[in-house]
Formats: C-alpha cells, sequence, structure tokens
C-alpha cells in the first residue's frame, strides 16, 4: 500500500449529515415502534390488524437508517453543492408569514405573501410586483374553494368583501 492511500484512508471521516438523516430516520422508526406497541395486534378474524401497515413501515424506516448509516462511513455519498441561504430564508420567511397572518387578514392576502417570498427567493426582486399579483391569485383560488365548490378556507377583510 503506498503512502498517499494510507494518509487519504485515515482522514477520511464519516458524512455527517448523512449520519443525522439515519439518527432521524431510527427515531422516527423507534417513536412508531413505541406507539405501534400500543395497538393490538390482530383483531378478529383477520390477521391483519390495526398494527400491521405501521409496524412494516417502522422496520422500513429502520432499514433505511442502517442503510444510510453504512453509506455514510463508506462515503457513498456525492458531494454535495454550496448551499445558498438567503432563498432558503425567503421561503421559510414567507411560510411563517403566512401562517401568522392567516387568521388575521385571510388566505388571499397571507398566501400572497407566500408567493411573493418564494417568488423573491427564486429571483424576482420586485416584490412591489410579486406581492399583489400573488394576492390577485390566491384571491382567485379561495373564490373557487368558496363559491364553486363550497369548502372553507379562512376568510379575511378581502375575501369578506366577496361574501
Amino acid at each position: 500500500m503506498s503512502e498517499a492511500n494510507t494518509s487519504t484512508t485515515e482522514t477520511r471521516r464519516p458524512d455527517g449529515a448523512a449520519l443525522v438523516i439515519a439518527l432521524v430516520l431510527a427515531a422516527l422508526a423507534a417513536l412508531i415502534f413505541w406507539d405501534v406497541d400500543r395497538l393490538s395486534d390482530v383483531v378478529g378474524y383477520s390477521p391483519v390488524g390495526p398494527a400491521t401497515v405501521p409496524k412494516w413501515i417502522a422496520f422500513g424506516l429502520a432499514g433505511l437508517s442502517v442503510w444510510t448509516a453504512i453509506a455514510a462511513f463508506r462515503r457513498d455519498f456525492p458531494e454535495r453543492e454550496h448551499q445558498e441561504i438567503a432563498p432558503v430564508a425567503w421561503i421559510i420567511g414567507g411560510l411563517v408569514g403566512q401562517m401568522l397572518l392567516l387568521p388575521t387578514l385571510g388566505f388571499s392576502i397571507a398566501t400572497g405573501v407566500l408567493f411573493a417570498a418564494t417568488a423573491r427567493a427564486f429571483g424576482k426582486r420586485q416584490l412591489w410586483f410579486s406581492l399583489p399579483i400573488g394576492i390577485a391569485i390566491s384571491l382567485a383560488v379561495w373564490l373557487i374553494f368558496a363559491l364553486l365548490l363550497q369548502l372553507s378556507l379562512p376568510a379575511g377583510p378581502l375575501e369578506r368583501l366577496f361574501l
């Protein structure tokens, strides 16, 4: 074995992000196993009960967790690209804004804010342009759901003009 190969194998560390994903999968599998333990396994005449499918899902998640951990130690994952934080922050901010504005300002305005923030994250810098367009599209969606489909979405001052 050459000296160069020895130094690269000594400095190789497991993929940290993949190990975190493996731990999250294992925790989710453990949570499902714990919840399934409270359900009865076989009900009446059928060998398939309410615990059967969640149990198999938990087994699948546990298997994926082990597989991901092995791949992390073997460094099988490709090199990840640099992640831009600003677009992700705009989208998360838009989602938070929508959740906070939904009860008071209604569906159209709150979803218009989400639309404008997402458009900003994808490079459309004119919020003065994308915000009214997002509100108009959201209002059209609200009108379709409320008037045609008779489904209830949160109404705000703008939606009350059409009720």
